[in-house]
């Protein structure tokens, strides 16, 4: 920042940044939550839907195409706001003038997402910025203003819809509206996902009690084993319905290209994945409602999901487990009503080591059961499993304390946005 005279030059650089941090200090301040419900709009609103859906995808396309041919003729990074300055222009001449049909703060939304999207492939060095292409199977744009729900009437009016869309208003809330996204499946269905800002009391952590706690053995025979001896089967959505899948994969193969018939196939298809996810959805939040209802703290391994699924032979297994979703599920029920999380290293011996503190390093997964040489105990593999996890994060908290912090948002920004602030500030 310079000064002269009476006017002040600012790096935008500095500022973007000083702005993202400032939000950021402020979102963690607030407590957010998201409503979907099924949306049900009539054959104009459809087509109106598609326009958004295909402009929005357009831009962010546009975008993507000018920043990467900026970045590499003269290494310059255009932020949002410099595209953003072409949309007036774009609007008034005829190639480009179907885009007033559409809401512009979604055009400028489709802006942001990929701003944020490049920023975090040089910050976290996650995956560069990929084109958009209609055949996408879910497609979404954002509202980020202007949202009203009326329970009444069942109907969510957007920017663009004047008469609202009809919808299944299955839950109410009480609170104000940030954003909301509308998205069409694969399978022809629309949802909006609505962003509440919400007045909560801080729920405070229950008392972490040994004997309302309980350790977690995840596993693919039977998909979870607790400390208590309450084994959770594993319901094998994907294996139930494979044969099914296969046979609309197969149907699918032998369609024309481009015909109708093929487009019908897809659409098969897609609904029969669908049922899957939906199947298993359900199922995991059973279980994790489950957890949260009836225990106050929850003993779990860290497992490497990533690094089992890269084993062929288990890979499918595990997907249809979604462990990743589980721990997701989990982690936010828990922290909606005070119960702890503990976990474990992924390293300890938990199926290995017996009571007495015997280690069977011969441990294949083939076997499921084994005896102590030492104390002559028969260990079912699973349940000492549950058993150790529940010991051994007890052990820990007697040993080093408790770790588990629930931060109310990515604060891993927070410090990178602050590192960049100090830096600017230190260099002018």
């Amino acid at each position: 920042m310079r000064c002269k005279g009476t006017f002040f030059f600012v790096n935008t650089k500095f500022l973007e940044v000083l702005l993202r941090f400032a939000k950021l200090y402020y979102l963690c301040g607030m407590k957010y939550r998201a409503y979907k419900y099924r949306l049900y709009p009539n054959e104009e609103q459809k087509v109106l839907i598609a326009k958004h859906l295909g402009s929005c995808r357009f831009i962010y396309n546009y975008a993507l195409a000018k920043k990467v041919k900026a970045f590499q003729t003269d290494k310059t990074n255009l932020s949002r706001f410099d595209i953003q300055a072409d949309l007036p222009n774009m609007k008034k001449s005829d190639e480009y003038c179907w885009l007033k049909e559409v809401n512009s703060l979604s055009l400028q939304a489709s802006l942001a997402n990929l701003d944020s999207a490049y920023a975090r492939f040089f910050r976290e060095h996650k995956g560069f910025p990929r084109f958009k292409s209609k055949k996408d199977s879910k497609q979404s744009f954002s509202i980020p203003q202007n949202t009203k729900v009326d329970f009444e009437n069942g109907r969510i009016f957007i920017p663009k819809f004047k008469s609202g869309i009809k919808a299944i208003l299955h839950r109410t809330f009480d609170g104000i509206v940030k954003t909301s996204t509308i998205t069409r499946t694969s399978t022809g269905k629309y949802f909006i996902s609505i962003l509440v800002e919400v007045d909560e009391p801080d729920v405070s952590m229950k008392p972490i009690c040994e004997n309302k706690a309980v350790g977690i053995d995840l596993g693919i025979k039977t998909f979870a084993v607790l400390s208590d001896g309450t084994e959770i089967p594993n319901p094998k959505h994907l294996k139930q319905s494979l044969d099914k899948v296969k046979k609309l994969q197969r149907s699918l193969l032998h369609k024309t290209k481009g015909s109708k018939n093929r487009g019908k196939a897809r659409r098969k298809l897609a609904l029969a994945h669908e049922q899957v996810t939906n199947r298993r959805n359900d199922f995991l939040h059973k279980v994790t409602s489950y957890l949260v209802n009836n225990y106050d703290t929850i003993c779990l391994e860290d497992l490497n999901v990533k690094g089992m699924i890269k084993n062929h032979h288990l890979a499918q297994s595990l997907s249809d487990i979604a462990i990743g979703t589980f721990n997701t599920l989990l982690e936010y029920k828990a922290k909606e009503r005070g119960v702890n999380i503990l976990r474990i290293g992924r390293f300890e011996p938990s199926s290995k080591m017996c009571t007495c503190g015997y280690i069977n390093h011969n441990l294949t997964l083939a076997m499921r059961e084994w005896t102590c040489p030492e104390c002559g105990s028969i260990h079912d593999r699973d349940f000492l499993a549950a058993n150790n996890i529940k010991r051994f994060a007890f052990r820990n908290i007697n040993t080093v304390g408790t770790t588990e912090i629930y931060a109310c948002g990515d604060m891993s920004e927070v410090t990178c946005a602050a590192h960049e602030t100090h830096e600017l500030l230190a260099h002018g």
